[in-house]
Parts: structure tokens; C-alpha cells; sequence
């Protein structure tokens, strides 16, 4: 066989062997970091207050938003501390709000409100529950009232 035959061929065998499968380890590494991450919001860093409940009757399929607002004497919201958006499952629907408590405002009203909507139609609104303390607190149970 001709020499330059040989060097042909024997590129052709180093390009077949670089061309790994690496690509596709890299892909289900990824995988359980973005698993990991939906599974939850993760540890509360120092810098950080929390508020935690349940939230009951939420339909599946419902959209479901809390804010955390500051209040004015006329009710009317001010400023948003903190919001999430969740999905509903038709179960009881655990949530964790998280806020910085550096921009709670003392003296101010503040409150957790939230409302639940479908297909872009609100059908549902929580009762608004005054947080008093710019602190982590478990809310509990809250259940989802039919909107007006």
C-alpha cells in the first residue's frame, strides 16, 4: 500500500475516533441539575425572610398569583415586596414566598393577596391576611374563595 494511502487512512481513523459521544454526557449531566432546581426554591439564604403555607381549593389547571404588597389607608396597594406564580393541581397547593425584609416597612400595612385565574378569567381570590412582622412565619392553611 502507498505510503500516502496510509495517511489517508489513518486520519480518517484519528477524525473517526475524535468524534465521541461527549455531547450527549454533557446532556445528562444537565438534566439533574434542571431537576434539581424545579424540585424547589432551595435553602433560604440569611439575607432572606420566608412565608410558607397551604393554599386549598385551587383547581387543576388554575394559575395561581400571591403578592406580598404594602397598603395604603384607602386599601389600595403601593409598592410589591414580593410575588409567585404557581400552577394549580387541584390538591392542596404548598407555596414559599420569599422576601427581603431590609424593604418591609415598619409601621406600614402590609399583606398577602392572592388570586387564582383560568383560561384569563379570575374565578378565584384569597382574603387578604396581614403580615404585621418582617419575619419567616407559616401562614397555614388559606382557602381560595369564589371571586365576585
Amino acid at each position: 500500500m502507498p505510503i500516502r494511502a496510509l495517511v489517508v487512512l489513518s486520519f480518517a481513523v484519528l477524525l473517526a475516533a475524535c468524534g465521541s459521544d461527549a455531547p450527549k454526557q454533557q446532556t445528562t449531566q444537565a438534566a439533574p441539575a434542571a431537576a434539581k432546581k424545579a424540585a424547589g426554591p432551595g435553602p433560604l439564604p440569611a439575607y432572606q425572610r420566608e412565608l410558607s403555607g397551604t393554599l386549598l381549593g385551587v383547581p387543576s389547571g388554575a394559575e395561581v398569583e400571591l403578592a406580598l404588597l404594602v397598603i395604603d389607608e384607602r386599601g389600595r396597594p403601593q409598592r410589591l415586596l414580593a410575588s409567585s406564580t404557581l400552577d394549580g393541581t387541584g390538591q392542596a397547593l404548598p407555596f414559599q414566598l420569599r422576601f427581603n425584609p431590609e424593604v418591609f416597612p415598619a409601621g406600614a400595612r402590609v399583606e398577602l393577596r392572592g388570586r387564582a385565574s383560568q383560561s384569563g378569567q379570575l374565578i378565584l381570590h384569597l382574603r387578604p391576611l396581614q403580615i404585621a412582622r418582617a419575619d419567616t412565619q407559616a401562614t397555614g392553611q388559606l382557602q381560595f374563595e369564589k371571586a365576585p
